[in-house]
């Protein structure tokens, strides 16, 4: 379900404090469904996935969308791996 359009949009504001207070080179952060905003363009968001933070480098492209967009939970593989035939 997405979020109300009356509502405004969701700012986990712990985050956008630590942002606004110091520009520090990495930020830690549990909260995926934050959106992005301009004043966190050029930093790196380390955003956790359920088991180890990803390293989120924010561009403008990203603005308007949620960290969790960008920090994929699950492992993406090549399931069916050929075998090979011992001669």
């Amino acid at each position: 379900m997405t979020r109300s359009s009356w509502k405004v949009p969701y700012i986990d504001y712990k985050l956008l404090n630590t942002i606004l207070s110091n520009k520090e080179v990495s930020i830690r952060t549990n909260s995926r469904q934050t959106k992005i905003l301009q004043s966190f363009v050029g930093l790196n968001i380390f955003v956790y996935t359920g088991k180890v933070y990803k390293k989120v480098y924010i561009s403008e492209d990203m603005v308007g969308k949620k960290l969790g967009e960008f920090a994929y939970t699950r492992k993406i593989g090549n399931i069916h791996k050929k075998k090979e035939k011992n001669k």
